[in-house]
């Protein structure tokens, strides 16, 4: 078994609370009625939202993706960690076992935030990731969290 892993980080005005409640905590709620030409539904499917728990997330017809399942590997409400693995989907194909993410939400400049997600690639065989496959991961990821911030930015009161 071969592990790739790869580092992406970005700063945004909103503070690392609120992007963890919104991202981590409530995402099930807030992302399909954010991005609903994206996502269907983001359900529970075991365990009670902590570590352990597995939630499936069901994109729209006509997206690349059908779904993905995470399990839940730690959720660190203190110090405003996620840890989870993506252990089904389309994005795995044939080629990877699973990936694993870690997202972090730090004190950033101005009251804002430093977000870091780190990924970990599980792959099944002796191949290489492309780096612009990593890449469009990520911009979607970023766009997730645009709009994530977007949203937080015209609804102050929401997640204080």
């Amino acid at each position: 078994m071969d592990v790739t892993g790869y580092t992406y980080e970005f700063t945004c005005p909103i503070a690392p609370a609120r992007m963890f409640k919104a991202l981590i905590l409530d995402s099930n709620n807030l992302i399909p009625n954010l991005l609903p030409q994206f996502v269907k539904s983001v359900d529970l499917i075991h365990g009670d939202g902590g570590a352990g728990s597995i939630e499936q997330v069901n994109f729209t017809e006509g997206t690349d993706i059908k779904y993905v399942k995470h399990r839940i590997d730690e959720l660190d409400r203190v110090n405003l960690v996620c840890k989870y693995t993506m252990i089904e989907g389309d994005p795995l194909g044939d080629k990877l076992e699973s990936i694993a993410y870690e997202v972090r939400f730090e004190v950033g400049s101005d009251a804002g935030c430093n977000c870091k997600m780190t990924s970990s690639y599980i792959k099944l065989g002796d191949f290489t990731i492309k780096e612009e496959e990593i890449r469009v991961g990520q911009d979607k990821a970023r766009g997730i969290y645009k709009v994530v911030e977007a949203y937080l930015l015209e609804n102050p009161h929401i997640y204080a």
